[in-house]
């Protein structure tokens, strides 16, 4: 079995937890912006599916399980609110680049006509949106004592720049 090293610190800093069992971060809250991706996705060759991304909304973590009837809602709370208040910034600053990215492809995708590099936007931005994604899991598994901006990635942050300035 192999192990990244991005696992094994996630790990890690989950073990050096305060208590046997601290209130833990739910990646429940990443399901959105994975519905967001996979519609994105599908509304290149199917249209039909637009209307679902354009009412898809943003909601922030606290928000989501504030709303929420998971039984882990209280507790994923809980841990929100005891996360350092920097990298509680980072991470819903990850969070706000999804939303925008979401937002931007969206806009493209009603826009008529279509423009010629619309499958070329939806690539780049698919694996923007699961890289920032696959970044936001690892934080909540690691129950945010892993600092997410360390996994900041320039060229991801190029693409993205890039994406919202069309």
């Amino acid at each position: 079995m192999t192990v990244s090293a991005t696992q094994l610190q996630a790990g890690e800093a989950a073990d050096r937890m305060d208590g046997l069992r601290a209130p833990r971060l739910s990646t429940d809250f990443l399901n959105r912006y994975s519905e967001a991706l996979m519609l994105i996705e599908m509304a290149e060759s199917d249209d039909s599916v637009i209307e679902d991304l354009q009412s898809w909304r943003n909601l922030c973590y606290r928000g989501h399980f504030e709303i929420s009837a998971l039984r882990c809602a209280g507790e994923a709370l809980v841990a929100y609110d005891r996360l350092d208040p920097a990298r509680r910034k980072s991470f819903e600053e990850v969070c706000r680049s999804m939303a925008r990215l979401v937002a931007t492809v969206t806009a493209l995708l009603v826009e008529k006509p279509r423009p010629a590099e619309l499958p070329t936007i939806i690539e780049v931005a698919s694996e923007a949106l699961r890289r920032l994604i696959t970044r936001s899991t690892q934080f909540i598994n690691a129950n945010g004592t892993i600092d997410i901006a360390t996994f900041d990635d320039a060229s991801l942050q190029g693409e993205i720049d890039a994406l919202l300035a069309r």
